[in-house]
């Protein structure tokens, strides 16, 4: 399992620079470049699917509670410690817009996917940090 993680904070660590790569682009490039809005939307949706799918490895490991939706996975992890409560708070919305990525692509929101690629990146980078601090502590 510790493989398994390991192999998939590599790959979100990868999806995330791609993602930093794109956040000197305005919103107007967004809008009007289908290639860069698509590629934007496909590195965003893998990225977080990426993270549901570590913290589904976590949930599975330590033989906690099944969650009904992909926000719980990531309350989980915060309800026991795995990562900061308040953390895991701010960052289970997240879940939603991997399903809007995945299921409503038609009706994204362009204004919020850019906001989503300027402000919330980092996070993605502290959740990778933090499950990295959590292997750590349980397989010294």
């Amino acid at each position: 399992m510790i493989e398994e993680i390991n192999f998939k904070l590599e790959q979100l660590g990868e999806y995330v620079s791609t993602l930093r790569e794109y956040q000197p682009c305005d919103i107007e490039d967004i809008k009007n470049n289908r290639t860069l809005r698509g590629a934007v939307e496909r590195y965003m949706e893998i990225s977080l699917a990426c993270m549901i799918d570590i913290c589904e490895m976590i949930i599975s490991s330590e033989k906690l509670r099944r969650p009904d939706t992909y926000r719980e996975v990531i309350l989980i992890l915060g309800k026991h410690d795995i990562l900061p409560q308040e953390f895991a708070k701010k960052l289970a919305p997240a879940a939603g817009l991997r399903n809007v990525l995945v299921h409503m692509y038609a009706d994204i929101d362009l204004e919020k996917l850019y906001s989503h690629l300027q402000n919330d990146i980092d996070d993605l980078e502290l959740f990778a940090e933090y499950v990295a601090k959590y292997l750590v502590s349980k397989y010294k």
